[in-house]
């Protein structure tokens, strides 16, 4: 093997192992930070449950803020690939969804996801918002996010022509029934499976914002 190749095996092989070993501070992070919340966890104890020094958790993610900032992202996109989520293969596959009560069940469906990896996170940092302003900014920022996206998932509903409701009203609906509370109360206190709870999500937008549902099936 010449010198060369050798160099560039190393040097992927090590981009690899820092890649993993973020992977599993982020994962650490996120467990605790729902388990005890993010006032209370500390750096040490991030990189004790990862496997790491402290120090290697600080020369990755600089502050506790950031750790929570990659963790939150890597929770919203399911891995850490740096694409927008609107951009993800599960949710371009809603926006090409023809039929809006398609795809609004096929969006309850992958909203679902999305609230199965991100709702108990979301839990840590609104406690958090109440005494930390940084982590209030970090709430404020999370809901600039998810407005915007239900914006976009409104505008694309009413180039349909089957909406119901003016395209404001689609957008807070959206927004009003994705930020975890919901899947909070029926998934986890009240038992619902998530197919049970994608499935009457799903339901409940067709019911609210679709017109036409008598005659046409």
């Amino acid at each position: 093997m010449s010198e060369g190749v050798k160099r560039r095996y190393d040097s992927t092989r090590r981009a690899a192992q820092a890649r993993e070993t973020r992977l599993r501070i982020l994962e650490a992070a996120h467990e605790l930070f729902v388990a005890q919340g993010y006032g209370a966890t500390t750096v040490a104890e991030v990189a004790a449950a990862a496997g790491v020094a402290p120090e290697t958790v600080y020369s990755a993610f600089r502050t506790k803020l950031t750790l929570l900032r990659r963790a939150w992202d890597l929770a919203v996109g399911g891995d850490d690939r740096d694409v927008h989520l609107l951009e993800r293969p599960e949710v371009r596959a809603v926006f090409d969804e023809p039929d809006l009560r398609a795809r609004l069940a096929r969006f309850a469906r992958v909203n679902t996801a999305i609230m199965r990896r991100t709702a108990g996170l979301r839990l840590a940092v609104e406690h958090a918002a109440g005494a930390d302003p940084a982590a209030r900014e970090l709430l404020t920022e999370i809901d600039g996010a998810r407005l915007d996206a239900m914006g976009a998932h409104a505008r694309a509903a009413a180039t349909t022509g089957r909406l119901a409701v003016p395209e404001t009203t689609c957008r807070d609906v959206l927004f009003a029934t994705t930020d975890g509370a919901l899947w909070r109360t029926l998934v986890e206190r009240r038992g619902w499976s998530d197919d049970d709870y994608a499935a009457w999500l799903g339901r409940l937008w067709v019911a609210t914002l679709v017109e036409g549902l008598d005659l046409e099936g």
